[in-house]
């Protein structure tokens, strides 16, 4: 947070053949925030204990705001390496999204599987990341306890009403986004821009608190506004 005040969370898993890094964080200087020489260091403790000589890695976004990306560049040269772009196109190709945003996709990472879960609304080209060895659902900026932008109002309704319904038909233990905006307080947020927040909300969500969020998008009925709720916050401009 003193380097930037987005100070976006990062998640970092590992399969038998290669290793997941979802999103790259908001600041590209490694001098100042050194993402790659750090999950080098877990993949060399992970390696340790797994010897792998041809373990791969994998970058990956939530979605494309520079915030979650910036640091794509500290991998650029990193051997057995892929950093998906995270533009649409790039999103769809690499996936295999033909009928995208509807039917989710398989991440292989050897002995554990993520699923790839289109996700637009708060960004075109968001995806949700479902862990099946850990029952974590990854919602990037579409469910945090935060301000929660809608980019696209029917792309956001429809993304929360799959999330829900995945959560109905998957074990989901806790849902992680990638930001802290709200205060141990119902209702009050942190301004933008703030680097102290000593009594900030928990990361860990539940499936309760998303069924939250769907009954509040269906009560606002796409009015434009900045909506206060207990453990969340939705801001849209309207069209």
């Amino acid at each position: 947070m003193s380097v930037n005040f987005e100070a976006p969370f990062m998640f970092l898993l590992f399969g038998n053949d290669r290793a997941l890094l979802v999103d790259t964080g908001a600041t590209p200087e490694p001098v100042y925030f050194p993402l790659r020489r750090t999950v080098d260091a877990h993949i060399a403790a992970w390696l340790a204990a797994h010897p792998n000589p041809d373990y791969e890695l994998v970058v990956a976004h939530t979605h494309g705001h520079g915030d979650h990306k910036a640091a794509d560049g500290q991998f650029a040269d990193r051997e057995r390496t892929t950093v998906v772009g995270p533009d649409l196109d790039e999103v769809v190709a690499h996936y295999g999204f033909d009928d995208w945003p509807l039917t989710p996709r398989e991440l292989d990472l050897g002995g554990r599987t993520v699923d790839v879960i289109p996700g637009p609304g708060h960004h075109r080209s968001a995806t949700v990341f479902y862990d099946r060895a850990t029952h974590l659902l990854l919602t990037g900026d579409t469910f945090y306890p935060g301000r929660l932008y809608v980019q696209d109002w029917e792309g956001f309704e429809a993304t929360v009403d799959k999330i829900v319904a995945w959560c109905e038909e998957h074990p989901v233990s806790h849902l992680l986004g990638c930001h802290v905006e709200m205060s141990t307080r119902p209702g009050v947020s942190y301004p933008r821009g703030w680097t102290y927040q000593p009594d900030e909300a928990p990361l860990p969500m539940t499936v309760a608190q998303l069924r939250e969020l769907q009954r509040a998008v269906k009560e606002l009925d796409g009015a434009p506004g900045e909506h206060v709720f207990d453990d969340f916050e939705i801001w849209w401009k309207g069209e």
